[in-house]
């Protein structure tokens, strides 16, 4: 059966991406491998994540540049789940991850909008 790999999200700077979502997001770095071309491979995820993680995508034209922090349109594209919510959600609060509103508890769950590095918005969701 198949599974999703990887999702891409375009960023301005691999270092500075990297940093972000492995100090703020508290994810890890899986691969940060160089290629041909000049860019990087790079793949960070949430630890004990086994199947999707994020390819950091450093933009290489105007186009992709101009995409850098609204992928969606502004809308949430991507989700982080966790079994610690409050937990999480102190620990980013601490580094600095912007917020966009106060933790709601839903009868989905608890969740909060917080924006990445470059503006993406992002649930972090802890399912009832």
């Amino acid at each position: 059966m198949a599974h999703l790999g990887l999702v891409s999200v375009v960023v301005r700077d691999y270092d500075e991406a990297i940093a972000f979502y492995t100090r703020a997001l508290g994810f890890e770095l899986r691969e940060d491998t160089p290629r041909e071309d000049g860019g990087r491979w790079v793949v960070v995820a949430p630890p004990g994540s086994r199947e999707t993680g994020l390819l950091l995508a450093r933009a290489a034209t105007p186009e992709q540049s101009a995409r850098i922090g609204d992928q969606t349109g502004g809308r949430v594209g991507l989700f982080l789940t966790t079994e610690d919510f409050d937990g999480d959600y102190k620990r980013m609060v601490a580094e600095g991850v912007v917020f966009e509103e106060e933790p709601r508890y839903e009868p989905y769950g608890a969740v909060v909008v917080f924006r990445d590095l470059y503006g993406n918005r992002w649930d972090l969701i802890q399912p009832a």
